[in-house]
């Protein structure tokens, strides 16, 4: 998908950042970015990997939801998960990470969420022994940053479970320095959006 097929995917007032690099130790094809214009957040990240053999992967989305099926498309969409199920999705804020687990009926003293640091990922569990959940955050695995127990904080409201985990300082500094240079690039609306290689 080239950043010019992404953008019609994407609303008017969104910056639509596309590295387009081949980094062939880590088999890494894409990677896209989508930013919302005035509130700076990520509305989407997803990644691409070429497989052992060199062929394109399924992209792998990190935040946002996943865009729905067109009706009439013949693949595996046509087989999906019970809209009950629980649904495991990530939304970042300005100033911290965040996942929504929408599905959840269960009262907040219910759950449990908590810092596994052998394993470097976040817990979620129910007292009911209903819902059990391991996560990584990969932007901290990036940064090679240690997990914090006292940056994580959960909500419950409306079926939904709401983690947040406060961003580390590393963090915000690298954001800060990707915006500087998002308002550099054009929006998507206003050029052919094409990714430049050499």
């Amino acid at each position: 998908m080239t950043a010019s097929q992404g953008a019609a995917l994407h609303t008017p007032h969104t910056f639509v950042f596309s590295l387009c690099a081949l980094l062939r130790a880590g088999r890494v094809f894409g990677v896209w970015h989508s930013y919302s214009e005035e509130t700076h957040p990520e509305n989407l990240r997803k990644w691409r990997v070429k497989s052992a053999l060199g062929a394109l992967g399924q992209w792998q989305i990190e935040v946002g939801e996943p865009a729905l099926a067109g009706a009439g498309s013949l693949g595996p969409e046509l087989i999906t998960e019970s809209n009950a199920n629980p649904i495991f999705v990530r939304k970042d804020t300005k100033m911290s990470f965040q996942w929504r687990i929408r599905n959840l009926p269960y009262p907040k003293d219910v759950y449990s969420v908590c810092v596994d640091q052998k394993e470097r990922c976040v817990v979620v569990r129910t007292t009911n022994k209903k819902y059990y959940k391991k996560f990584s955050i990969p932007d901290l695995e990036r940064y090679q940053l240690p997990l914090d127990e006292s940056s994580l904080s959960f909500a419950h409201a409306n079926s939904t479970l709401i983690i947040s985990y406060q961003k580390p300082k590393e963090v915000l500094v690298a954001e800060s320095e990707l915006q500087k240079e998002l308002k550099k690039v054009k929006t998507a609306h206003s050029s052919d959006g094409d990714c430049k290689t050499q």
